[in-house]
């Protein structure tokens, strides 16, 4: 194996690792949410007027797996929908009080597992953090590109 595919296979090993390893937590604490449900909830919470659009792109779903997302965080109480008085067309999303309940458990949780792996990163310098975060922005970017290329649109 060269280098590049082991470090594709680190990478989803890595992941993988850390889904498995934060899974029974996330699901205790949130019994019941789906985890497409919590991933966007973070997103509404983090975006600011957040739309249909912004919420596809930064998911990656398409807008229609969005639309029917958000129809069923709505039916749950956890979003509502608003519109600004300046554009009567565009709806964006804001969450309720459950629905940041929700937003801060998840929060909670992260939180925690970022201070799990503090015995990691304490070690990392600033060089090799600064290497690390060029090499996934230059992958980003040819991913980004390789994406439009196809002409694959998540709108």
């Amino acid at each position: 194996m060269n280098k590049q595919e082991q470090v594709m296979t680190d990478f989803r090993d890595l992941f993988n690792k850390m889904a498995w390893l934060n899974r029974n937590k996330m699901e205790d604490s949130l019994k019941g949410y789906k985890p497409s449900e919590v991933h966007c909830i973070e997103a509404i919470g983090k975006n600011a007027d957040p739309n249909v659009t912004k919420l596809a792109e930064s998911l990656y779903m398409t807008r229609g797996a969005i639309s029917k997302l958000t129809k069923k965080l709505m039916e749950k109480g956890l979003i509502d929908s608003y519109q600004k008085p300046d554009n009567k067309k565009e709806i964006y999303f804001r969450l309720t009080k459950l629905g940041k309940d929700i937003y801060n458990i998840h929060e909670e949780l992260h939180k925690e597992f970022q201070e799990r792996d503090q015995a990691v990163f304490k070690q990392v310098t600033e060089e090799q953090f600064d290497g690390m975060l060029r090499f996934i922005e230059a992958y980003s970017k040819h991913l980004d590109a390789e994406i439009k290329k196809q002409g694959i649109s998540i709108n």
